[in-house]
């Protein structure tokens, strides 16, 4: 799923799917990921004393050189593209390039160098491990499976228009199910009060750092009945509000790439569901475990491929 979501990311962010630089990008970015894979290693990001460059060997000096080796190589096709005669396409730096100000100025390198690196980093990812505990749902629950492959069946999906895959009411339920029972983060990113606020009999000071719990959000039993377990009818029963439901967090800061991370979510599960039959290979109950900043299944969904439709193998 992380190798599918990058290449995913790659060709929207950069319109690349091929050659020496795709390749060079991929790799980094992997690499520069998995830094901070362990809990341990993950309090890096969250402890500005700890971020000292000790030398290639050292975590965050690791870490250092790889963000310095992506930045080449993002500097190197932004330059490319700067001085190509015409746009490339549609992808996100052609339309970033083209962009104007008020004034009529264009981005500089650094800042399209930061919008870039936020999109390779937030929408890669998230996304993978998304799409890892769906399959795994999907797989645990048989009568989850069996109801989503007869709405797929109702439509071509090999020949049917994106949006109206994207639009199947009970994939879209699986889909948002997924996202509430073990959001891909935990909480949402803190904001600092700038003035002192009352809040349900609380004073709180000016300067306090406030993050909303979207796990204990998720699992509100006045909310979601049974949270603790997986119903995607809940979906179709009622629609929850944004206070409700937020996995992509909320406000002005919420997540810039939630409708596109929901389209290529759902298109992505259709196709795997469409051409493979799959089997979880450990039925055994699978619990989330922190992965950086965001939470993974523990040691991952293991699938076995039992046919690939239209082969009979």
């Amino acid at each position: 799923m992380q190798d599918i979501s990058l290449q995913v990311i790659l060709r929207a962010v950069f319109g690349l799917k091929e050659g020496e630089r795709y390749q060079q990008i991929k790799q980094v970015l992997i690499e520069m990921l998995d830094t901070f894979n362990s809990p341990l290693s993950a309090v890096l990001l969250f402890f500005k004393s700890l971020q000292r460059d000790l030398g290639p060997w050292s975590p965050w000096g690791r870490f250092i050189r790889r963000r310095q080796q992506l930045d080449k190589l993002i500097y190197q096709e932004i330059n490319e593209r700067r001085h190509q005669s015409e746009s490339q396409g549609e992808d996100i730096l052609s339309l970033l390039l083209s962009a104007r100000d008020e004034n009529g100025a264009a981005m500089t390198d650094m800042e399209l160098r930061d919008e870039l690196m936020t999109m390779l980093f937030a929408g890669h990812e998230t996304t993978a491990i998304a799409l890892a505990w769906a399959l795994y749902w999907i797989h645990y629950l048989p009568e989850v499976r069996e109801k989503l492959l007869k709405e797929l069946k109702s439509i071509d999906v090999a020949n049917a228009d994106p949006t109206v895959i994207t639009q199947l009411p009970y994939l879209n339920a699986v889909c948002s199910e997924t996202l509430r029972i073990y959001p891909v983060t935990f909480f949402s990113l803190p904001r600092i009060l700038k003035e002192p606020m009352q809040f349900m009999g609380y004073d709180l000071p000016k300067g306090m750092m406030l993050s909303v719990s979207i796990y204990l959000t998720h699992h509100r039993p006045d909310v979601y009945p049974e949270p603790e377990q997986f119903k995607p009818e809940r979906f179709l029963e009622r629609q929850f509000s944004p206070y409700e439901f937020l996995p992509f967090g909320g406000g002005n800061r919420r997540c810039i790439g939630a409708a596109f991370a929901l389209f290529e979510i759902k298109l992505i599960l259709a196709n795997i569901l469409s051409h493979y039959s799959l089997d979880l290979m450990d039925k055994a109950p699978l619990k989330p475990v922190r992965r950086g900043i965001v939470f993974a299944p523990n040691g991952g969904v293991h699938l076995m491929v039992k046919n690939k439709y239209g082969t009979g193998k």
